[in-house]
């Protein structure tokens, strides 16, 4: 069983300028809870029991979000503010771990993960959750990180999360080429290779990665050796179709639905999607568009 991930957070945020100027773009909010705790939750939910944050010395916020708070807490203890208090105290369940390493340079995401090495080791497979994206499982029985997480345990084979997209847009994403067919929501084929943001009328498929992996540790040495790529950086994607020539790897179709947080209509999408069924605030944003879409 996967029982770690890996969240690169190091990155500035340069797309959401200027929210993120002052505050990590991962702690801009969605209804009531900063973007890279709806990320963890995920991840638990898909049993992930350690939590590795690749950061940055600015990201200090991210890390206090998971720590005790003691003087908030015992303020909300004295006035009898229980439910506040329940929900500063079950932001991550007690058996789940939260750790920090640094990146010390913006040398790619190849390389944030590759710093999570002293952590990870290069023997035990884990999860890689990009936290520009928010994964939504609503109505869904397992999320789409644990059915990847079943489709590793039963394959053997590393995963790459991807999501169908229309044929017009397929230039804007990285894009698997399939050894089989297109596999049904929930499933998984082997991959051949992955282009990134192809020419369109050229792309191998429609199936875009979404910025969920799961890996063998055996990347990190193939990591170590991967050599600058697009934009001088270390790339994932290099280091991933180094590992095809290795093991298998293959595309998992996810079911659920993407929000990409990377920018401010990704945002403004995932609020309004998570606002209008939101347990306590859902009836109210729903009279709330009611009232706007009447005055539009």
């Amino acid at each position: 069983m996967i029982r770690k991930a890996v969240l690169p957070v190091a990155g500035f945020g340069t797309r959401c300028l200027p929210a993120s100027k002052a505050i990590p773009k991962e702690m801009i909010t969605i209804v009531d809870k900063p973007v890279i705790q709806y990320v963890v939750q995920e991840a638990v939910k898909a049993g992930i029991k350690e939590i590795v944050l690749v950061t940055h010395s600015s990201k200090s916020a991210i890390e206090n979000h998971f720590d005790k708070h003691f003087e908030l807490e015992t303020q909300l203890e004295a006035k009898g503010k229980k439910e506040l208090l329940d929900e500063l105290r079950n932001i991550i369940p007690d058996d789940v771990s939260i750790i920090s390493v640094r990146q010390p340079e913006a040398l790619g995401l190849g390389h944030a993960i590759l710093c999570a090495r002293p952590v990870i080791g290069d023997d035990a497979p884990f999860a890689v959750l990009l936290p520009d994206v928010l994964v939504d499982d609503e109505g869904m029985t397992r999320n789409d990180l644990g059915g990847m997480i079943d489709a590793y345990d039963q394959t053997g084979a590393a995963q790459i999360m991807v999501q169908n997209v229309p044929a017009e847009v397929a230039y804007k994403y990285g894009i698997v080429a399939l050894e089989g067919e297109t596999p049904e929501a929930g499933k998984s084929e082997k991959i051949t290779g992955m282009v990134e943001k192809p020419e369109t009328g050229t792309e191998p498929s429609t199936l875009a990665v979404i910025g969920r992996y799961l890996l063998p540790g055996s990347i990190f040495p193939v990591l170590a050796e991967t050599r600058p790529g697009a934009g001088n950086e270390i790339q994932l994607t290099d280091a991933i179709d180094t590992l095809r020539s290795k093991q298998d790897v293959a595309a998992y179709r996810m079911e659920g639905e993407t929000f990409d947080c990377g920018h401010q209509l990704g945002y403004l999408e995932a609020t309004l999607s998570f606002a209008r069924r939101h347990p306590k605030y859902g009836e109210g944003f729903r009279e709330l568009l009611k009232r706007y879409q009447s005055e539009a």
